[in-house]
């Protein structure tokens, strides 16, 4: 069996993903006609687009993973984050069409397909690459997690869009940061540094926590928990942190926020995280696949 232990311990992200796809769709239900076509930081969509996008989502999952359709695959010498890119617009420009009620609706009942499709699943059996965590098979815990953050992700920033909260208390936000940190060892594979090397990561706030990522004898590897006297360590709040992943900040703002300690070189290179598919500030739109 493939060994997996330098992601870090198994979570289970299935109950609070239920929960958060049901905040999500009754978010929807309680916005207006003008709060549709608000702007996002996603380039290019107002709130409208993004939500069509989470349904898309939930589309291409059910069709590929639970029914073995696979039509859509990129072009000869597409790259991934560019193939990502022309699908999604693709299809959020095809859904400016529908309705909004008719969205919701479509929404409500494709969510509820992806949870009983999630319940189906061996969180331990190896599935494809979760991409910003290696280009490695990764078992099937980290890619439902990993879905959990992109649609906890655009729900925040269709709560900022129309300044409302969004999902931050620790319930709901504690997930997202233990999932985004799993990018760590990837993030780190072409630091140097002897065998032992440690980065303890520290997130203050709703949902942080102590993380360690260690040199071991051929790659990072990440643990829960802090780790005394770490060869450097990296400080950011919560809020810092899931925006840092996500590049709704930069690495130089998030660095203006945090407090390093220790081994600058290999704090700096923990900044460079980034926990979705990402191809650029003008193309990205928060996909994490």
């Amino acid at each position: 069996m493939t060994d997996t232990s330098w992601l870090g311990p198994p979570i289970d992200v299935r109950p609070v993903f239920a929960e958060q796809q049901a905040a999500f769709v009754e978010l929807l239900r309680r916005l207006d006609g003008d709060e549709w076509a608000r702007p996002t930081i996603c380039p290019g969509w107002n709130v409208k687009d993004v939500a069509a996008h989470v349904l898309g989502d939930h589309l291409g999952r059910l069709s590929m993973h639970r029914d073995g359709f696979h039509a859509v695959r990129p072009r000869d010498g597409e790259a991934f984050p560019a193939f990502l890119d022309r699908i999604n617009g693709r299809w959020v420009e095809a859904a400016r069409g529908i309705s909004p009620p008719l969205l919701i609706d479509l929404l409500s009942n494709a969510a509820d397909q992806i949870i009983a499709f999630w319940r189906t699943v061996d969180l331990d059996a190896l599935g494809g690459p979760v991409r910003w965590a290696g280009p490695e098979p990764h078992p099937y815990w980290l890619d439902v997690a990993r879905e959990y953050t992109e649609f906890w992700t655009h729900q925040q920033q269709i709560c900022e869009a129309t300044g409302r909260a969004g999902l931050t208390d620790p319930h709901y936000a504690g997930p997202v940061i233990d999932t985004f940190l799993r990018g760590l060892p990837h993030t780190l594979r072409d630091v140097t540094a002897p065998p032992g090397a440690a980065l303890g990561v520290t997130v203050t706030g709703p949902g942080g926590g102590d993380w360690t990522c260690t040199r071991g004898s051929g790659r990072w590897r990440l643990a829960r928990g802090p780790r005394p006297s770490p060869t450097a360590r990296l400080e950011l709040d919560a809020d810092t942190t899931w925006r840092l992943c996500t590049r709704g900040i930069t690495p130089a703002q998030a660095a203006e926020r945090a407090r390093v300690d220790g081994d600058r070189h290999l704090a700096t290179a923990a900044l460079q995280i980034v926990s979705i598919i990402w191809s650029g500030p003008e193309g990205n739109r928060g996909r994490s696949g």
